[in-house]
């Protein structure tokens, strides 16, 4: 471990000035320069002023909004500063720019398999940012190819937790790829999370951009979910059907509109649920004759 590590954060601020102020001095030198050179004409009373100013000058760095500055010194780690603006530090030391901007990564789509095993195609986006400096410059080679690789590995082991669809023996409230998107994308980010600490990084927000069977399963799949859908739709119809039809009978059955046996109402019955659960218009047909003749 490190000497610059410290317990819980392990990046520290670096101890720099104020660009602007030390850009007043360095013209302040400039101009005393000029004045022993060209009013006392004595170069040699200029020597120590012109060794300032390029002291002073070469300890000048910029930063930007959201980028910080990883000060090394003789490869030990010396601070990061976070203030945006002209900044001066010690020209001996090595400046180095990290944005901590909000960054996207695509992950591309992948082919995994699922809980139970059925090739799928799924792909994510990783919203993420650096958190420490320091860690994302020592303590991993390329902290931008580290997401990289981590993303692609999170998502393929969180798509191996879960099934793509339900199943016909599936858990009463359990969690799939198609219907819990929500909760398998705080699960990568937590996956993600785990694995990019090391880096330094933060993982704002992880969310499914792709999810789609394998193509070589695809069409038997989407038949399969057909088919339940239509053994559904016939279970509600089948459902309504029989209520509708035990209605009829009671509503007859009060107001005595017609007097019906065992066999008159199993008929009945028979003829309202054909009308109630055929996929086409029925034709009525006129019976002038009894059940007994």
């Amino acid at each position: 471990m490190t000497a610059y590590r410290k317990e819980g954060n392990f990046e520290k601020p670096a101890g720099t000035a104020n660009g602007i102020l030390m850009l007043a001095v360095l013209l302040g030198l400039v101009a005393a320069e000029i004045f022993a050179i060209a009013a006392l004409r004595s170069p040699f009373l200029g020597v120590p002023t012109g060794l300032a100013i390029v002291f002073v000058a070469g300890g000048f760095f910029m930063l930007q909004p959201n980028e910080a500055g990883v000060l090394t010194l003789f490869g030990d780690y010396a601070g990061t500063e976070r203030s945006p603006g002209l900044r001066w530090t010690w020209p001996w030391l090595i400046r180095r720019k990290v944005s901590v901007r909000a960054r996207n990564h695509n992950v591309d789509t992948l082919k995994v398999n699922d809980k139970r095993g059925n090739p799928v195609e799924i792909g994510a986006v990783v919203v993420w940012r650096v958190e420490d400096t320091a860690q994302a410059s020592f303590d991993v080679e390329d902290f931008e190819n580290f997401v990289r690789v981590q993303s692609e590995s999170a998502l393929r082991h969180v798509a191996t937790r879960y099934n793509y669809d339900e199943g016909e023996e599936h858990e009463a409230g359990e969690v799939t790829l198609r219907a819990g998107a929500d909760v398998v994308a705080e699960s990568l980010r937590e996956e993600l999370q785990a694995r990019v600490q090391l880096a330094g990084v933060r993982i704002e927000e992880a969310k499914l951009t792709h999810l789609a069977y394998a193509p070589e399963i695809a069409g038997a799949m989407l038949r399969r979910q057909q088919a339940e859908a239509v053994i559904s739709a016939r279970q509600k119809i089948v459902t309504g059907a029989v209520s509708m039809v035990e209605m009829a009978l009671k509503h007859l059955s009060e107001k005595n509109v017609v007097e019906l046996d065992d066999e008159r109402r199993a008929a009945m019955v028979s003829n309202l649920m054909v009308v109630l659960c055929s996929e086409r218009d029925t034709q009525p047909i006129v019976n002038t004759g009894t059940l007994y003749t």
